[in-house]
């Protein structure tokens, strides 16, 4: 007889079966979606180097900030 696998649903910490869990690890497809939306609103990060794209963007907001907001002084609206 196999012995099935119990696991705690990261989110509410209940205990799950993790055989025929269509919503493994959560517990049910609450938790799983609970989960997804703070992936979504970037509440959760893997730390690491910040990727080129973000570092050029950092740079543009400092230098905006510098010149009072303004990208361009000589541009006429």
């Amino acid at each position: 007889m196999r012995k099935l696998r119990r696991v705690r649903c990261p989110e509410c910490r209940r205990l799950t079966d993790w055989h025929d869990n269509p919503w493994r690890p959560f517990c049910s497809e609450r938790c799983q979606l609970i989960d997804l939306g703070a992936w979504a609103e970037e509440r959760y990060g893997i730390p690491g180097e910040p990727l080129a794209d973000e570092q050029e963007k950092s740079t543009e907001k400092d230098n905006e900030a510098e010149q009072g907001g303004r990208k361009d002084e000589g541009a006429s609206l």
